[in-house]
């Protein structure tokens, strides 16, 4: 006899689901009756959670940059050295092994996929700012810690991490748009911000 999960074990559930599909798949190409079945629960149970396919796509979003956060906090955490948080959240991103944590392959399918869906954008330029502003604080402390120099502008400096990320993000999608370049890119930036000259470990497998 199956085990009813209670309501908001089911919600997880869905959502969990729905995170590891729309991150691997794509918007238009995924149907809640694909994740549903995945999730083990009827599309009537998906839709008293979540109203409909966009509304469970925006909690994706959520929940992606929920997961985000919390390893770019851990990443910063484990870092002494403040010169180096920023990079430490970069190859924390691009090293993850969990697929829901990549907001930007999200964030790409957003742009790519339901650009024509008002809603969906005005979602996605509100976290990008979320994602930008948490970005920004981290640069900021780290100026204050003596890391990142401090002449150097922490929103713009942000916002050209994301552009990072996003390129990264195109870059394994294509597969090796940018991989022979992407050790210069990141020493660069690091050279530019913190002065530091040492060309940083990139691992081989990263397809970007």
């Amino acid at each position: 006899m199956a085990i009813r999960l209670p309501a908001e074990q089911r919600k997880a559930a869905v959502l969990d689901c729905a995170c590891g599909i729309f991150s691997t798949g794509s918007y238009r190409g995924t149907t809640t009756a694909q994740i549903a079945r995945l999730a083990g629960v009827t599309e009537p149970v998906l839709y008293r959670h979540f109203a409909s396919k966009r509304d469970l796509y925006l909690a994706v979003l959520e929940e992606s940059w929920r997961r985000l956060r919390l390893l770019w906090d851990a990443a910063v955490e484990a870092e002494p050295d403040p010169r180096l948080w920023v990079g430490a959240m970069g190859q924390a991103y691009f090293e993850a092994k969990d697929p829901k944590v990549r907001c930007a392959d999200l964030w790409v399918q957003a742009l790519t996929e339901a650009s024509d869906d008002p809603a969906i954008r005005k979602f996605l330029r509100k976290q990008m700012r979320e994602v930008h502003d948490y970005v920004t604080d981290v640069i900021r402390r780290s100026q204050e810690a003596g890391g990142i120099f401090p002449d150097r502008d922490a929103s713009a400096e942000a916002w050209i991490f994301l552009a990072i990320g996003l390129l990264g993000t195109v870059g394994r999608r294509v597969g090796g748009l940018i991989h022979d370049d992407f050790p210069a890119i990141v020493t660069q930036r690091r050279r530019w911000m913190t002065g530091i000259e040492e060309t940083p470990d990139i691992p081989d497998s990263l397809d970007i």
